[in-house]
């Protein structure tokens, strides 16, 4: 009886650690030792010619995520198979970055052909893009393999909208197994990084939870009709640094996506928004722990997928 309580708790455990199965820290240290220092140095010199490319990098990672899991889908092109993910609403004209990733994957490649997944390097990518522009770091679990295929009808449902009320956030997180509370953290993000007028234009014309001046700074550039891929920044206090802006700009009432607002706008989460504006090292901490978790959101390993030469096509 004794063994078979065993073997049941065996099981247990092995299916509670399947989300991160067979991810570790290590798992390029001696099949491709150069991996995350080639990496980085592709990301710094991205960031360094335009800083908003990290906010793009770390996008990308997100958007994978979140479609079937961190494999990179969202990276291949449309083939007679299937349409990708590239022309879902959330994405198109909207993702961008996939040129800096194909540079990062030909110098990996270079380094150790056949060895890195274009996952990974999406989720070290992300790591690297926020250090850069001064954010948290944290240790990257890494054994992702690429997809063979890609979704582009999940895509359009399971990316959260810059529309969706608090419970909508909260619910679309939650179906990747994330926290409301992660969910607030994950959207610090918006501390850096730039939005299509498309995306506000109704929070700063027909709602009334915005500071009035915010609003009328922003119309400016992002016009009642037309202009519709006019850029605004995220964050209007620094919008190139990793900081705790964000969540004060919130308080503020200068939120620029309806989705923003809505963290701090009389609801559950308006307590941990308000904790971030007061702790400079409270979020940087939070953030780190919740991108290790989406990190983790169903990666093909071992056998599964493949590890694609082109982060465009399938091998």
């Amino acid at each position: 009886m004794a063994f078979s309580l065993f073997g049941l708790a065996m099981t247990f455990l092995s299916l509670l650690a399947a989300s991160s199965a067979q991810l570790s820290a290590n798992f390029y240290s001696s099949s491709c030792p150069k991996a995350l220092s080639t990496i980085q140095t592709a990301v710094q010199a991205a960031v360094k010619k335009e800083a908003r490319m990290g906010a793009s990098l770390l996008r990308l990672h997100f958007h994978d995520c979140f479609v079937n899991g961190c494999d990179g889908s969202i990276l291949l092109d449309d083939n007679s198979t299937f349409t990708g993910e590239k022309t879902a609403g959330p994405n198109a004209n909207s993702v961008r970055g996939y040129d800096v990733v194909d540079n990062i994957k030909s110098n990996v490649e270079a380094a150790c052909p056949g060895v890195v997944s274009c996952a990974d390097i999406l989720a070290v990518s992300a790591r690297d893009s926020v250090v850069a522009l001064g954010g948290p770091t944290w240790t990257v679990l890494l054994g992702r393999r690429d997809s063979t295929t890609a979704s582009l009808s999940t895509a359009n449902s399971d990316i959260p909208a810059p529309s969706l009320s608090l419970s909508g956030l909260i619910t679309s997180f939650s179906n990747k197994g994330l926290s409301s509370s992660e969910m607030v953290a994950l959207s610090g993000s918006h501390t850096i990084g730039q939005a299509r007028c498309t995306t506000f234009r109704t929070h700063i014309y027909n709602e009334t939870n915005i500071d009035s001046t915010y609003a009328t700074s922003l119309k400016s550039n992002c016009p009642f009709s037309g202009g519709d891929n006019n850029l605004s920044p995220l964050d209007v206090t620094s919008p190139t640094v990793f900081d705790n802006a964000y969540y004060k700009n919130l308080v503020n009432k200068k939120g620029l996506l309806h989705s923003d607002q809505e963290l701090f706008n009389g609801g559950s989460t308006d307590s941990q928004v308000t904790g971030y504006t007061s702790s400079s090292s409270t979020f940087p901490t939070d953030f780190a722990k919740a991108m290790v978790k989406m990190g983790n959101i169903s990666p093909l390993t071992g056998s599964s997928g493949q590890v694609r030469t082109n982060c465009r096509k399938v091998n």
